[in-house]
């Protein structure tokens, strides 16, 4: 099957369900109904916490061929998976589905037991190092599935991606079940992510190394969805969860595409009083912020709300009234914790209420402006995310698909080349995110206008930033580097990639040379 954007989906992929490939944005309808956990029974008085991970293990009745799941606001921080799927190989357990909203190179400590059979299907959205080569190699017994936030809560909320245990790394917890990402040593903010596992998963289970008295407040996981609690020293480490504020880029030619992307976004039309707006934690995006924020004041724009995952500059921007409210699904940093515990207008929201596209409205339908980075782009404004030029697994898709959709305004910020290797080519390897929904594209040599948006190219001629055609970008990028070599690829599919409503975008076959 070639789908809408031109890629051949084969009709049978090893281990893939209901093949439907991607036919455009808002084009496939689902039908049925949502799931949800099992019934149960709870008595007055009872006794949630438990003494061990593997006590948890035995009480929540895990099994070979189930599937399990994790959330990843610990970052390269994160004991949680690493401890819990050690626990589980004790057992003998094999065959599961390893189901986290993302993996980090510190998950790497579990190679060993997929090698053994304990994991022999992996589900997120993206991986890094060793564990994105292994999911590119084709050694899983089964195809790796990748899913954006919103597309990973769709597939839960729907039940194709059912899990059978949550376990929710929790940095305070009471002898309930009350969870939230604010306090205690492990603190990492919001729970977005994880809210999701906890409302559908059919047994939860807490890790927290901050167990306190009853009730704990403020409450992001409620106790009506945890059925067990484990104590243990410690969930995570500190400085691999968060820093302290991200630096912001002296780097001239990051500077240089932030000041591209400000400028492209004060004069595109959208940069109005009561604006919304998203920025990613790179270094361009960052520093994007910083000249937003300098034109904010300097037209005595506010914005109506900041969304996504947050970094110190938005919360410099809420502090000082340029952002009335902040919707966060993830934080990047300390001073992104501290003020969700502080500040009311800066809320937590579930990765569904983020971004999934099968509910009743998801805020990215809402936003007006989003900055987003890329690996690679092509002259149809696709984009690559996930895999590298040696066309292995190396990042995440995230919310990249979900708000390009969703906004008025993406733009996707690039440097033209990264050492010796062009970012802007003929076709991207791996697409992830359509170029049907990418507006603009940013690098330090020049901005392009998709061709679908004759608008924003002709608000962006009284722009002092030079508006070059795609293929004119491609061709600079050519000229400076060479065209780059296709990646050779066997006929082995080793991971499909989602749209964020299940249809399929693209595979990535695997690398003839790893």
């Amino acid at each position: 099957m070639i789908n809408a954007i031109g890629r051949e989906i084969p009709e049978n992929i090893a281990g893939i369900k209901n093949i439907k490939p991607y036919g455009g944005p808002f084009e496939y309808v689902p039908t049925g109904r949502l799931t949800g956990p099992n019934i149960i029974l709870n008595r007055p008085r009872s006794e949630k916490v438990l003494k061990s991970i593997e006590q948890a293990i035995d009480a929540t009745g895990l099994k070979d061929g189930m599937t399990i799941s994790f959330h990843h606001h610990f970052r390269n921080g994160d004991y949680v998976l690493n401890m819990v799927v050690a626990a589980i190989a004790k057992k003998g357990i094999k065959g599961l589905t390893l189901a986290p909203s993302s993996l980090n190179n510190i998950n790497e400590e579990i190679i060993p037991y997929i090698e053994q059979g304990v994991i022999t299907a992996v589900e997120t959205s993206g991986a890094r190092g060793k564990m994105g080569k292994l999911l590119t190699s084709g050694k899983m017994a089964k195809t790796t599935i990748i899913r954006s936030h919103g597309g990973r809560a769709r597939a839960i909320e729907s039940g194709e991606l059912r899990i059978d245990v949550a376990f929710i790394g929790a940095p305070a917890c009471d002898t309930y079940g009350n969870i939230n990402g604010v306090e205690g040593k492990s603190a990492c903010g919001s729970l977005g992510y994880a809210m999701v596992d906890a409302a559908y998963a059919d047994k939860v289970v807490a890790i927290t190394d901050h167990l306190v008295p009853y009730p704990l407040f403020p409450v992001s996981i409620p106790q009506t969805q945890v059925d067990y609690i484990v104590e243990v020293e410690a969930i995570g480490d500190p400085k691999g969860i968060a820093s302290g504020a991200l630096r912001i880029s002296k780097d001239p030619r990051e500077l240089l595409i932030a000041q591209y992307a400000t400028t492209a976004i004060e004069y595109s039309g959208y940069f109005k009083q009561d604006y919304s707006i998203q920025l990613g934690s790179g270094g361009a995006s960052l520093a994007a912020a910083q000249f937003l924020k300098a034109k904010m004041k300097q037209q005595g724009i506010t914005a109506s709300f900041g969304l996504g995952g947050v970094t110190a500059p938005f919360i410099e921007m809420l502090d000082e009234g340029l952002i009335k409210a902040i919707y966060d699904v993830q934080d990047f940093d300390i001073p992104s914790i501290q003020s969700m515990k502080k500040n009311a207008n800066h809320q937590e929201m579930s990765a569904s209420f983020y971004a999934n596209p099968h509910n009743r409205g998801p805020i990215v339908n809402q936003l007006d402006v989003v900055i987003l980075s890329a690996t690679e782009v092509d002259v149809d404004f696709n984009v690559n995310v996930i895999t590298d030029s040696n066309g292995v697994i190396m990042g995440a898709v995230g919310g990249h698909q979900d708000t390009a959709a969703g906004a008025a305004l993406s733009i996707v910020v690039a440097p033209l080349l990264r050492g010796r290797l062009p970012m802007v080519i003929d076709q991207v390897h791996t697409v992830c995110t359509p170029g049907e929904t990418v507006d603009i594209i940013v690098t330090e040599r020049g901005v392009a206008v998709n061709p679908r948006r004759k608008d924003l190219r002709d608000n962006l001629r009284e722009a002092n930033i030079p508006v070059m055609d795609i293929e004119e970008l491609r061709d600079l990028a050519y000229e400076f580097a060479g065209k780059p070599d296709p990646i050779l690829v066997s006929d082995e599919i080793a991971a499909v990639v989602e749209y964020r409503d299940g249809t399929l975008i693209d595979v990535i076959r695997r690398p003839l040379q790893l």
